[in-house]
């Protein structure tokens, strides 16, 4: 079997998937969403209210949004390495810095930067891994690369749960985050390819030449709604427990609970695409997910905000997955533009939602008016894709 170039394949990407499961694990699980089970903390702690809560993770989704659209860019696409390299080491060092208390404009600044380092890493990571198992005849284990992001969602909700339990401070938690991130991304880079991260920024000429077709940009536009729809409960799940006094027994879980829902979701959601298609697949996960997001302005109880966490992490990294999968199928020669312009998309709606949503938490005392804003934003992600599908066949 030594010589066997199937099996050389296959391990090559077998590594690179794992690889890409820690890289994400890094850059998503702990960069991006750690902030979730903190907010309780700093809130309590008088570090932050509501308002300002949903202003500092409205930050971090910008600086997302700006490193999505650097990506796309000729200059970080044919150097994708280094600028994934600076997003890993950068996310985690932005998350130590998130444990020295200098007032809202600091963190404001600091989640913005690791927004930055969260898109970079997100994207050429996933290029770079996406286009080794393609190559090597695995496509399938995309769903290994993807889930790390919940992988990283639970491993840091214990992380803090545990810590939070064992009465260390909200600073030295973040801390230990951010060695929690770091180790993952010792771990992938052991394992993560050289290559294909020139060949992913080879067709840079392409890039430039090449147009967006107007169907990629309506679908393009149905991935910023359900950017908008998911981030809502994304980002103040945890904050809603803690608010509600029936909610506050299974506040140290919900995120916990999220982000296992998470680890299997790409491969279950993979396997109904194979029956019904990308975009059949992406709507129904968007509808799915809208149940999710709209079920706690409906039921305040335990059962449904687990039932929330259950549909929402079943669901927002699989309806990703799904979304770059078919952007990659619409706009074959431009695949690090068409990823890097759904996620700025993606970026924008992330962005403008935990800002509406923390305003209105601050107002009304609850997020039921967000929630069913989220709800309804998801449900217009499904519209959108829906007249993509119809016009793609169409031939327009």
């Amino acid at each position: 079997m030594k010589g066997d170039p199937a099996a050389g394949s296959r391990s090559i990407a077998i590594k690179s998937a794992i690889a890409g499961m820690f890289a994400m694990a890094a850059a998503m699980g702990v960069g991006r969403f750690v902030y979730t089970p903190f907010l309780p903390l700093m809130i309590a702690d008088g570090a932050l209210n509501a308002g300002s809560a949903g202003f500092v993770a409205g930050a971090n989704f910008l600086g997302y949004l700006v490193g999505a659209f650097a990506a796309s860019l000729v200059f970080f696409s044919k150097n994708a390495r280094f600028w994934m390299l600076i997003g890993l080491f950068g996310g985690v060092a932005l998350s130590a810095a998130m444990a020295f208390e200098f007032g809202l404009a600091w963190m404001t600044i600091v989640r913005f930067l690791s927004g930055v380092a969260s898109a970079l890493a997100m994207i050429f990571v996933t290029v770079t891994v996406m286009t080794t198992i393609v190559v090597n005849g695995l496509p399938s284990l995309s769903a290994v690369h993807f889930a790390g992001v919940g992988v990283g969602i639970a491993v840091s909700a214990c992380l803090v749960s545990i810590l939070n339990f064992l009465g260390l401070d909200w600073q030295l938690i973040w801390l230990a985050a951010a060695l929690l991130g770091l180790c993952a991304v010792l771990a992938a880079l052991k394992m993560l390819p050289r290559e294909p991260a020139v060949s992913a920024s080879a067709n840079t000429n392409d890039q430039k030449s090449q147009p967006i077709s107007g169907v990629l940009w309506i679908f393009i536009a149905s991935y910023g709604f359900f950017g908008f729809g998911y981030v809502i409960l994304a980002t103040f799940i945890n904050a809603m427990a803690k608010a509600e006094p029936v909610l506050q027994p299974i506040e140290p879980w919900v995120w916990i609970i999220v982000g296992v829902s998470v680890i299997p979701s790409v491969w279950l959601w993979n396997l109904v695409v194979v029956r019904i298609g990308n975009i059949a697949t992406y709507v129904l996960a968007c509808f799915t997910e809208a149940v999710g997001v709209g079920l706690p302005a409906i039921i305040v109880s335990p059962v449904a905000l687990v039932i929330a966490a259950i549909l929402l992490g079943g669901t927002f990294v699989a309806l990703t997955a799904i979304g770059l999968s078919h952007a990659r199928q619409l706009a074959p020669e431009n695949t690090s533009r068409a990823i890097a312009l759904m996620t700025a998309s993606f970026g924008l709606g992330q962005m403008i939602g935990p800002v509406v949503a923390g305003q209105l938490f601050e107002q009304t005392g609850d997020l039921a008016l967000a929630s069913n804003l989220a709800a309804l934003a998801l449900v217009i992600a499904a519209g959108l894709a829906l007249i993509t599908h119809k016009l793609h066949n169409s031939g327009l």
